[in-house]
C-alpha cells in the first residue's frame, strides 16, 4: 500500500465500499473517517437542521445523539426495553403519539444495534410509515450481525445504516466509518458532503472569475470527512476476516452464557429474530441474587487487571444534555440498565485461559463481596437487630 501512487483518493477506497455493500447487499456505501462523521453526512443528506427534531436511544455512544446537534436540530430519547437494552418500539409509538399532538414528531429516528444485536425494526419502519419521519441505523456494533435472517446494513428498514471501524469495533480501519444506503440521490450527496461539497463538475468559463476551465466546483458547504487509501486497505483485509471474527465472538459468548448463569448476573437476552455480532458483553448485576453492588464489583475487576467498562451512561444525563434542560428519571428502564451493568471483555483473540480468568474473578469478586457484606452485618447484628 506505501508504494501506491495514492494516499488519499484512490482505487482502495471505492473497493472497500464495493466490499461493505456487498457484504450487507446495499446497493451504495460512502467511506468516511469516524461514525461519527457518517452519522452526521446522513443527518444532512435526510435535510435535518434547524426546527427537525433527532430522536434516539439514551443507551449509546453520545454520537448517535450529536449528530443531530451539528445539524441544528433538537434532540430526544427514547426508552429502552428491558430485555434487548435497544429502543423500544412500543414506547417509541407512545412518544409519537404524544408529539403528534404537540406538533413535534421527529424528522429522524436513529435506533441503535446496541452490543450488535438489531433493534426491532419492522416495528419501527411501520411507525415510520405511520408518523412520517426517516430512520438512520446506528449499527456502528453490529456489522455481521443478522436481523430476519438478513445481514444488517440491507437498509430494508431504513434510510442508511452507519458503521464503525473504530480500533475497539469488530473491524477496524484504526479510525473509520461507513454510511449504506440503496437510494442513489442520498449516496451522491453523502459524498459531496464527505468531500468539502465539491463534485468534478467543469467549472464553466463563463461562470469563473478568471480566465481558466476547472475541474471542480463546490455545490455545497461540506465537510473533509474522506477515508484515506491505507485506512481502506486495513479495511479490505479486515473484512475477508469478518466472518471469522463473528463466529469467534459467538463461541466466546455462548461460553460466558454457560459460565455465568449461575453467579446471580442477568447474561445478554438474544431475541429470535436475529444473531447478534457481539460488539460487547454486558451483564447486568442481580443485586438480590449477587448480594454486590455494581461499582464495588467493577472496582473489585479493574483491582484484578480485568478491563471491565460501562455502557453507557444515559446520554441525557451527561452535563451537556442536561444544560438543555434533561433530568434525572427522564428514561427510567435506561437508568436502571446503568446502574446495574457492566461490560466484561470479549474479542474475537481471547484465549481460553483470558476468558476463564474473567470468569473467576467475576465468581471470586461476588463471594468475596457479598461474605464481607455478611460478616459486616453479623458483626454489627445488635444495630440491626430490630431493623424489618
Amino acid at each position: 500500500m506505501l508504494r501506491s501512487d495514492f494516499l488519499t483518493q484512490g482505487p482502495m477506497v471505492p473497493r472497500f465500499e464495493t466490499a461493505v455493500a456487498n457484504y450487507c447487499q446495499a446497493q451504495f456505501a460512502v467511506a468516511v473517517n469516524s461514525a461519527t462523521s457518517a452519522l452526521h453526512i446522513a443527518c444532512l443528506a435526510l435535510d435535518l437542521g434547524p426546527g427537525d427534531w433527532l430522536w434516539t436511544s439514551p443507551i449509546t455512544f453520545v454520537a448517535s445523539a450529536n449528530c443531530g446537534r451539528y445539524c441544528g436540530a433538537q434532540v430526544d430519547f427514547v426508552d429502552i426495553d428491558s430485555k434487548t437494552y435497544n429502543m423500544c418500539p412500543s414506547k417509541l409509538e407512545i412518544k409519537l403519539q404524544a408529539a403528534k399532538k404537540e406538533g413535534k414528531l421527529p424528522k429522524v429516528v436513529v435506533p441503535v444495534h446496541f452490543a450488535g444485536q438489531s433493534c426491532d425494526m419492522v416495528a419501527i419502519q411501520n411507525l415510520s410509515m405511520q408518523y412520517g419521519f426517516k430512520i438512520i441505523e446506528d449499527a456502528s456494533h453490529a456489522i455481521g450481525a443478522q436481523y430476519l435472517n438478513q445481514t444488517v446494513g440491507n437498509c430494508r428498514y431504513s434510510d442508511i445504516t452507519v458503521f464503525s471501524f473504530h480500533p475497539v469495533k469488530i473491524i477496524t480501519t484504526a479510525e473509520g466509518g461507513m454510511a449504506v444506503t440503496n437510494d442513489a440521490q442520498l449516496s451522491n450527496r453523502m459524498k459531496k458532503l464527505r468531500s468539502h461539497g465539491i463534485t468534478s463538475d467543469i467549472f464553466e468559463m463563463a461562470t469563473c472569475p478568471v480566465d481558466e476551465i476547472w475541474n471542480y466546483k463546490q455545490k455545497d458547504l461540506g465537510y473533509n470527512y474522506r477515508m484515506t487509501e491505507m485506512q481502506a486497505a486495513l479495511g479490505i483485509s479486515q473484512m475477508n476476516r469478518l466472518d471469522s471474527f463473528i463466529e469467534k465472538r459467538r463461541l466466546l459468548a455462548s461460553i460466558y452464557d454457560e459460565k455465568l448463569k449461575e453467579l446471580g448476573l442477568i447474561i445478554p437476552f438474544q431475541s429470535n429474530d436475529g444473531a447478534s455480532a457481539y460488539h460487547l458483553y454486558p451483564i447486568l448485576i442481580n443485586i438480590q441474587e449477587a448480594n454486590v453492588q455494581q461499582k464495588e464489583l467493577y472496582k473489585w475487576m479493574h483491582e484484578k487487571n480485568i478491563q471491565v467498562n460501562l455502557h453507557y451512561i444515559p446520554v441525557y444525563l451527561q452535563p451537556y444534555y442536561q444544560k438543555t434542560g434533561f433530568i434525572k428519571g427522564y428514561c427510567p428502564i435506561a437508568e436502571t440498565y446503568f446502574k446495574n451493568c457492566m461490560s466484561i471483555p470479549l474479542f474475537s483473540s481471547m484465549t481460553t485461559n483470558e476468558q476463564n480468568s474473567v470468569c473467576e474473578a467475576l465468581k471470586d469478586g461476588i463471594q468475596m463481596l457479598s461474605k464481607n457484606k455478611n460478616l459486616n452485618l453479623t458483626k454489627n447484628g445488635e444495630k440491626y437487630a430490630g431493623v424489618k
